[in-house]
């Protein structure tokens, strides 16, 4: 039986080997999700919002636990891997509060003598989940898509088992029917092939380009509903009248988080000239100060990299910067120490066919881009194949509102961080996916929005 191993990154050191599911496991728990699926689906919206609420309580309970299980697993600072359990929470509560509300039939004037659109769940949805925010991930998808009456069959990252089975435990614990969210510890090959099963009636995947177009040519082969979060190069622009010490105190937070390992961190600063050194001095100064170290302690601020070859990818873009003219203003990198550690790295003097401005750099290394005015700042923002997230920072919030209308983009903030929201939705343009997660809109992508007219 091939197995996974659930590795420690702050160490190497392997935590748990664990079985692949066989053939066998894999149709038993689709045979409990097809049984669970007709009862879940006629309880009523307030009766699915009660076992909301316990999973709620239950991570709130277990909230410094299943941080912990985080940290360990993938090498999050535990003060980022316990609000995460925290923000699970919320979600929960969020569509156990509004579900109701927003699955209520619709009436709609027509020439019919009534006609009213009823929203209705697909059944089994199988998502496919990335390491980088084990718990988020998951139930930023599973939240509403339980709330509307699916049922889910988890395929998580193979780098993160032990998540992937408490967040099952979780669901059970909670007193959730047996079946209504399932875990299949499984491969991405056999999640692949899972999409052609008349049982499976819609996918989500967060993850890489090249997954997603894989999982995507499978739904679309199979005509099954598909949402993609692909990731991102999300734009951080800072324009002259700006708070600069603030917008450089929040490109380190954002571009820092989880060792830089998130697909809405800020990848791409463009900072117009007249500002550029002031801001780029904050920038490196608060860069330098963060401490890098072991992440179950409460005052490290950058954990290890989850894997070697994160580091081995960042290694690289950097290197192809570095012969393509860029200069060194953070001289980070791979630290000579047990575990996947790596520091940050500052870079600026860059020119756009450097692979850190065209690639997704998922880890510590923050590229600072200088333009000559905001016209050129949404330029540069727009010239990449990504299209998630982006912040704009002005002191002129009309002005701000008017940039962000430009901005090819699923989400912008001003003068904050990128972030989800469980009030907002949540999904990317161009090549960082198909679709939305959470609000009323995330809701929606699962359910199949019926019309019905009587006349």
């Amino acid at each position: 039986m091939e197995k996974i191993f659930s590795i420690n990154p702050a160490t190497g050191e392997v935590i748990r080997e664990l079985e692949l599911y066989s053939e066998d496991r894999i149709d038993e728990a689709i045979k409990k999700a097809k049984a669970a699926f007709s009862g879940w689906k006629n309880l009523d919206v307030s009766e699915r919002a009660e076992y909301l609420k316990n999973a709620a309580k239950v991570l709130r309970r277990r909230k410094k636990e299943l941080g912990g299980i985080i940290t360990m697993e993938m090498g999050k600072p535990i003060k980022e891997s316990v609000p995460e359990i925290e923000k699970c929470a919320w979600a929960l509560e969020y569509f156990a509060e509004n579900a109701e509300r927003f699955l209520e039939p619709e009436v709609v004037e027509t020439d019919a003598k009534r006609a009213f659109v009823q929203f209705e769940p697909r059944g089994i949805v199988l998502s496919i989940m990335p390491w980088n925010f084990p718990f988020w991930q998951a139930l930023r998808f599973g939240s509403p898509a339980l709330a509307g009456g699916n049922v889910v069959l988890l395929k998580h990252s193979s780098y993160v088992p032990l998540c992937a089975i408490e967040i099952e435990r979780v669901f059970l614990e909670a007193g959730f029917p047996e079946g209504v969210y399932q875990t299949l510890l499984i491969d991405g090959q056999t999640a692949s092939k899972l999409i052609s099963r008349d049982e499976i009636n819609a996918v989500s995947l967060t993850g890489s380009i090249s997954a997603g177009q894989k999982v995507a040519e499978a739904a679309g082969k199979n005509i099954k509903k598909l949402v993609l979060e692909l990731g991102g190069s999300d734009p951080f622009i800072v324009l002259p009248d700006a708070d600069i010490e603030e917008a450089a105190r929040a490109g380190v937070a954002s571009r820092f988080l989880d060792a830089g390992q998130s697909c809405i961190a800020a990848k791409r600063f463009i900072v117009v000239q007249s500002i550029e050194e002031e801001f780029t001095s904050k920038f490196v100064e608060f860069a330098r100060d963060l401490k890098v170290g072991d992440p179950m302690d409460e005052n490290t601020d950058i954990g290890p990299l989850v894997r070697v070859q994160q580091i081995e990818a960042l290694e690289e873009q950097v290197k192809d910067a570095l012969s393509k003219g860029a200069t060194v203003l953070l001289e980070g990198g791979r630290l000579k120490r047990r575990g996947f550690f790596y520091s940050p790295v500052v870079l600026t003097d860059l020119k756009k066919d450097m692979k850190v401005l065209k690639e997704e750099t998922f880890g510590p290394v923050a590229p600072i881009i200088a333009v000559k005015d905001g016209s050129e700042a949404i330029k540069a923002a727009n010239d990449s194949e990504f299209g998630l997230g982006a912040s704009v920072w002005s002191g002129n919030r009309e002005k701000a509102i008017r940039l962000a209308g430009e901005i090819e983009s699923g989400v912008v903030v001003i003068n904050s961080l990128v972030r989800s929201d469980p009030r907002l939705p949540f999904g990317g343009v161009k090549k960082s996916g198909i679709g939305r997660e959470l609000s009323k809109f995330g809701l929606y992508e699962f359910m199949n929005i019926k019309s019905i007219s009587v006349y």
